[in-house]
């Protein structure tokens, strides 16, 4: 596949922004090429744009070489210019599973991408042949979301595979996830698929929402466009610098991990005892989808407690259905014992 012929001509023809990180690279005594204040080093300087020591981090624990991984504000950062690079406002469509995550439609709605949801089928599983079938000889980007939110469970690895075998565009498969699943990551197939992109971020397993930091691993020319279009200096020295050091503590996230996903089990056969709730879906994240009797009523009973989860039951597939969180044992105690009051 040339993966230059998905792309938006205006795309290819851009000449991006250059900044004075990308004129210069290297180590100097003296920097008077940006026009920085002299004072308060080291937060007084630009960042590295392409964040090329974080990079380098990241890719030994990832597995992924630094020329395939591009790092944004978030995964919605790379969301945003998946549309910007490769959909052609007013012409392009993307398909996207049913329910999932919200921004992959939002983003659609805003570069003026057409979305075209496909609904999962009775298991929250995908059938690539019926996802093909929403596909069309416009269509940029398929969206997968595995484990998914708001169902929790993975997605079929072989499903995934037919897709990035017969599908002319890219599949994109987020895995915010992926570390509280017993899956392993996608991006081991990096090097057989050019089409297949991968994102992961730090919001979750790495406990760090806060810090904004989103990675997409893909094909190198991919990630080139990603640099090409991305503003100059879209991770900041202190986000970078933070998560440089917790990938030093990586055995203290491996730990918080192992913590989560313990609580999620307890909190799943403690759910099931509770007479108001009617099923308990499986999980493969840190999060249980669970449909009760009346998901309004009990969330707003939760909520006057000062007990909140997110009401699902709006959304496709999730009627009755609140996503909750697995918190600490405390926190899930609390939940616990407000659900066994309601009634």
């Amino acid at each position: 596949m040339n993966l230059e012929d998905l792309v938006r001509e205006s795309i290819r023809t851009l000449k991006p922004y250059s900044c004075a990180r990308d004129e210069f690279k290297g180590e100097a005594s003296v920097y008077l090429d940006a026009n920085e204040s002299p004072f308060n080093i080291p937060y007084n300087r630009y960042p590295d744009p392409h964040q090329l020591e974080l990079k380098a981090k990241i890719s030994d624990i990832k597995e992924v070489p630094v020329e395939k991984i591009f790092l944004g504000n978030g995964s919605d950062e790379a969301i945003d210019l998946l549309y910007r690079i490769f959909c052609e406002p007013g012409v392009d469509n993307v398909v996207a599973i049913e329910p999932t995550y919200g921004m992959y439609k939002v983003s659609a709605d805003l570069n003026g991408v057409t979305y075209r949801p496909t609904p999962l089928n009775d298991k929250f599983d995908i059938d690539a042949y019926k996802i093909m079938d929403f596909t069309n000889q416009h269509t940029k980007i398929i969206w997968l979301c595995s484990p998914n939110n708001p169902t929790g469970n993975n997605l079929k690895t072989a499903e995934i595979i037919k897709l990035l075998k017969w599908f002319r565009g890219l599949v994109v498969v987020d895995e915010a996830y992926i570390d509280f699943s017993g899956e392993e990551s996608m991006s081991r197939f990096l090097p057989i698929f050019s089409n297949l992109v991968v994102l992961q971020t730090f919001s979750k397993a790495w406990a760090s929402a806060g810090v904004r930091l989103g990675m997409a691993f893909a094909a190198s020319e991919i990630i080139e466009f990603f640099n090409k279009v991305k503003y100059p200096y879209n991770v900041n020295i202190l986000s970078q610098q933070y998560i440089s050091n917790m990938l030093d503590n990586r055995e203290q996230i491996l730990e918080w991990v192992s913590r989560t996903i313990t609580e999620r089990e307890k909190l799943i056969r403690s759910l099931k005892k509770i007479d108001i709730v009617r099923q308990v879906h499986p999980s493969d994240a840190n999060f249980v989808l669970v449909e009760v009797d009346d998901a309004n009523y009990v969330y707003n009973i939760l909520v006057e407690k000062g007990v909140i989860v997110r009401n699902r039951s709006n959304i496709s597939l999730c009627k009755d259905c609140l996503r909750i969180t697995v918190g600490t044992p405390d926190e899930n105690a609390d939940l616990l014992k407000e659900m066994k009051l309601i009634q």
